[in-house]
């Protein structure tokens, strides 16, 4: 997975590419994570991914806990049908902001 990550009126934008999966995860926990010290806004935009594993669905839920945790907020841009239908189907339309 390719992760790019750009700053932009006190907010951080996250770009994936590829597949969120258990390889790719831990990756993009690492980069996550830490962000939520320095912004209140960090946007998730997955127009280039193609598929989430729950590692990948995990990691987005510690993102969601921990923006929360630090009075900021996380929402996630450009996801596809078939991406959505993961997050309907495990109920995550109802944890994550999905724009």
């Amino acid at each position: 997975m390719e992760i790019g990550k750009s700053q932009e009126n006190g907010k951080v934008v996250i770009t994936l590419a590829g597949r969120l999966d258990t390889t790719s995860a831990p990756q993009l926990q690492g980069e996550l994570l830490p962000v939520f010290d320095n912004v209140k806004l960090v946007v998730l935009d997955f127009a280039g991914l193609e598929y989430v594993s729950s590692a990948g669905l995990r990691v987005l839920l510690l993102g969601e806990k921990t923006a929360k945790a630090k009075d900021a907020a996380m929402s996630l841009i450009n996801v596809s049908k078939e991406i959505r239908d993961v997050f309907e189907m495990t109920g995550f339309t109802d944890i994550l902001k999905i724009v």
